[in-house]
Order: structure tokens, then C-alpha cells, then sequence
């Protein structure tokens, strides 16, 4: 049967773990991230050593009409997915009205508006297909609203409400959707953020390929949400809903503050 996975942001990071993880298993890939050298680099190293085909699409998937294109550019090259794995997104550091509004509209633009607009797109072809799964990146940041980094725990607060939701409406035709909550992850997300100083960052936690693999697990069992540490999991489940929600602010405050 076919196995077509399309992965968004899979240049580096946790995306690019996706993407071997899934052509490991012996399932063809669809890479699409902005750098074009880095996923030919890639798109080398999975058809080398697993024997599967690989098609590159650069583009930037947060510009206006970014993931129609992306939409069409898959249905050109002739491919059925199968398999969607929103994993694009970025944050950054910053009291909202000191940042320049432009890039906090950018960050909606990659992290809400495109993943929105794929799960709509490739959820109708997996319905009319008989079935598929869908497994969005999201973040602990979904449990909690988050000082200094306004925006960005908002927009996963919208993925995860959104994945759970969009779980219910497609569970009757075989179509799932699965929410990955990872903590930090060390990729260069955090640089990339302006996070480095923060006490965010300080802290160990899994690795990209390690993050990979329990989400990827997860959405091949079905299931609604995963957070790729039980430390984190049970924190999040039974100790933050019941602190007051000013000391809940303060917390998330002083882990965000260099």
C-alpha cells in the first residue's frame, strides 16, 4: 500500500528526524522547508540509504498562498499522501508590543494559518482516500499562556485545541490526528527564538530524533495528544491546573527571563 509522507519544516530539527524515521520504515517522503540545499542534502541521504523516493519542495509556507502552493506542487509531482506531518513553526523572545508586529503576524502566518489550511486541503483527499493520519507539532506551551513569548504559546495553545477537535470530526472516516506537546527539544529553534539565556533552555531535555520517535509512535497508534516526557506530562496534567493563575504567569515569566 502506499506509504507518502509530507513533512513541513524538515530541513533540520525534529523535521528532519521525522523524515528518517518515516523513510526508514520504508514509507517515500515528501520534504518541504526554505532551504533548498539543506533538503537535497537530505533527500540524498534517505534514497541512499533506504531505497525510497524522495521529492524536494522549497518554498516558504508562511508567505501569502504558501501552503496552496505547496498543495498544488504535491499534487503536480503526482503523489497521494498518505501521511502530514505539520512540523513547521517558529517562536520569538520579547515583551509583545517591544517586538515588531510584522513577525508575531508572521508566526500566526507559519504556525496557525498554514497548518490550518494542510489539515483542510490533504484532511479532504485522506477522506476521499479511505483514510490517513495527520500529526501537527505543537507544544507544553499549549497548557498555558506564556510572558515573553506571547504569541508564540498562543498559536500552540490554537494546534492543540484545533488537532483534538479536528480528531472528533474525521474519527469516523478513518482519518486520525495526533497533537505532539514536546518540552524543549535542542534544535535550533531556541536560537532562532532568541532564547538562549533563558532558563528554558537551561533545562536537558529530549532529543530531536528522540522527540521524533514518540510522536510518530503515537500518531501511528491513534492517539489524541503526546508530550515526550512524563516528568513534563505530569506537571502539566496534575500540578498546573491547580496553582492560582497569577502564580502560573509568574513561573512561565522567570523560566522565559535571561
Amino acid at each position: 500500500m502506499p506509504n507518502t509522507a509530507l513533512i513541513t519544516g524538515a530541513s533540520s530539527g525534529i523535521g528532519r528526524e521525522f523524515a528518517r524515521l518515516h523513510a526508514s520504515k520504508g514509507g517515500d517522503v515528501i520534504i518541504t522547508a526554505r532551504r533548498a540545499e539543506e533538503l537535497e542534502a537530505l533527500k540524498t541521504e534517505l534514497e541512499a540509504e533506504h531505497r525510497v523516493a524522495v521529492t524536494t519542495i522549497p518554498l516558504d509556507l508562511g508567505a501569502q498562498g504558501g501552503a496552496q502552493k505547496l498543495y498544488d506542487a504535491v499534487k503536480t509531482a503526482g503523489n497521494q499522501v498518505e501521511v502530514l506531518i505539520n512540523n513547521a513553526g517558529f517562536g520569538g523572545h520579547g515583551k509583545f508590543i517591544e517586538r515588531e508586529l510584522e513577525a508575531d503576524q508572521a508566526m500566526i502566518d507559519l504556525n496557525v494559518d498554514a497548518l490550518v489550511a494542510l489539515c483542510h486541503l490533504f484532511g479532504k483527499d485522506m477522506v476521499a482516500q479511505g483514510g490517513g493520519r495527520i500529526l501537527n507539532v505543537s507544544s507544553t506551551a499549549a497548557h498555558m499562556p506564556g510572558p515573553l513569548q506571547a504569541t508564540y504559546f498562543a498559536t500552540k495553545a490554537f494546534v492543540s485545541s484545533f488537532s483534538l477537535a479536528l480528531a472528533e470530526e474525521l474519527k469516523n472516516d478513518r482519518v486520525t490526528v495526533t497533537a505532539l506537546e514536546p518540552g524543549y527539544v535542542e534544535t535550533g529553534f531556541a536560537d532562532a527564538a532568541d532564547l538562549a539565556g533563558t532558563g528554558l533552555v537551561a533545562q536537558k531535555g529530549k532529543t530531536a530524533a528522540e522527540t521524533a520517535r514518540i510522536g510518530y509512535d503515537a500518531m501511528e497508534m491513534g492517539k489524541l495528544t503526546i508530550i515526550n516526557e512524563g516528568r513534563l506530562s505530569f506537571m502539566l496534567n496534575w500540578v498546573l491546573p491547580f496553582l492560582p493563575q497569577k502564580a502560573k504567569l509568574s513561573m512561565v515569566r522567570k523560566m522565559q527571563e535571561k
